[in-house]
């Protein structure tokens, strides 16, 4: 019996999740990947087996790769330059009293 691709009904594409993963050692979640998976229960279980595997992980995060929006590497120097002229926003603009141990 021959196969017949036409017939074949066309398989959904799952969706992508992109992985962040916090280490042991870690105080913030890093990107690690992305992976495919049919809704965030499963992607959150294939990232721990694809992502943790030797045990260095205590936090995964998931996120859609649809519903990350982030700034373009092409546009940082307009992007971030206008924060560049309020030097109010940095700790050094203020003084700091000698009874304050750190910041």
């Amino acid at each position: 019996m021959s196969r017949n691709d036409d017939a074949t009904p066309a398989r959904p594409e799952w969706p992508l999740y992109e992985v962040f993963v916090r280490g042991k050692r870690g105080l913030n979640h890093v990107h690690v990947g992305s992976l495919h998976a049919p809704d965030a229960t499963m992607a959150l279980h294939n990232a721990r087996n694809l992502y943790t595997r030797r045990n260095e992980g205590v936090s995964i995060w998931v996120v859609l790769a649809e519903d990350v929006t982030a700034s373009s590497p092409d546009e940082k120097d307009p992007y971030f330059e206008p924060s560049g002229d309020k030097v109010y926003r940095h700790p050094t603009f203020y003084p700091i009293p000698e009874d304050v141990p750190h910041i």
